[in-house]
């Protein structure tokens, strides 16, 4: 069932369109205002065939690189002053890269391959952009307005099984000495309990690992549910320290609003190739 969202929906969560020469991403105000740049891409506003003029923000293996690279140009551009932007290869996994200055800021995924493997990116450097890619997984931005200190975070479903932005809350704490009550959290557009249907191998490994993981699933057909991965990276978020107020998630579904976002689960079986977005955070 399509979930429609309002702009009043929007601005009543916390987040406001930010938009400049046709490219569109959305901004978490509260984030903003702690001190945070911060972005969701929509995929309007690129050069990419998917199917036209669309903002793909990675995978070199579904777009031509100059396509990508030209999209991302687009996609800094929405953001004042000059950036690094520091990303990794995602690997629906839990670990971590620090970047601990801005000469060590690179996009990691290029044409070249990618070294780099990670699903969260953590710095307090100047003039870096930490930024994760998605196209249903949920996008997690978190800043500290005490230390200036932020992470881009990328939750799948199995990252949200390892508890990703746990790690990273923790993470934060140990490296920058963060205190969780005062992290501010951004969760962006992603596959919602509307749509994203999972498996007995999903239901039964959260049933296993998380007290009380039936409220995060609501079944549809013999052996498969709706999963709500926002719910359960916002109870482990909070369960981590992070005050309820201080968390806010965009109210729209990926695979409801094709028209604004890329969707995997929605789009790989009819166009092949998908799209990728990105979710940036750094220090203003």
């Amino acid at each position: 069932m399509e979930i429609i969202t309002t702009d009043q929906d929007l601005t009543q969560a916390g987040f406001y369109w930010r938009d400049a020469d046709g490219v569109r991403a959305l901004v978490c105000g509260p984030l903003e205002d702690d001190g945070f740049v911060n972005g969701f891409s929509t995929r309007l506003g690129g050069v990419s065939d998917m199917p036209r003029d669309s903002l793909s923000l990675a995978g070199f293996n579904d777009d031509k690189a100059e396509n990508i690279l030209e999209n991302r140009r687009r996609f800094l551009k929405l953001f004042p002053g000059t950036w690094s932007l520091a990303g990794c290869w995602q690997v629906h996994g839990a670990d971590i890269r620090v970047v601990e200055k801005i000469e060590d800021a690179k996009p990691a995924e290029n044409e070249l391959g990618d070294t780099i493997y990670c699903d969260a990116i953590l710095s307090a450097a100047d003039g870096v952009l930490a930024g994760v890619k998605t196209a249903d997984c949920v996008p997690l931005l978190i800043g500290d307005p005490k230390t200036g200190a932020f992470a881009a975070v990328h939750a799948g479903w199995r990252g949200t099984l390892a508890e990703i932005g746990v790690v990273a809350v923790r993470r934060l704490v140990n490296e920058y000495n963060v205190q969780p009550e005062n992290l501010r959290v951004a969760i962006g557009a992603s596959a919602g309990p509307c749509c994203y249907e999972v498996g007995n191998d999903v239901i039964d490994a959260f049933t296993q690992k998380f007290p009380n993981a039936e409220k995060l699933f609501a079944p549809t057909r013999e052996g498969h549910a709706l999963i709500d991965l926002l719910k359960s990276n916002q109870d482990q978020l909070i369960a981590a320290g992070v005050r309820p107020d201080r968390i806010h998630t965009a109210p729209i579904c990926t695979m409801c609003r094709t028209d604004l976002f890329f969707s995997y689960r929605r789009e790989k079986s009819v166009n092949g190739n998908v799209g990728r977005l990105m979710a940036v955070i750094g220090r203003l």
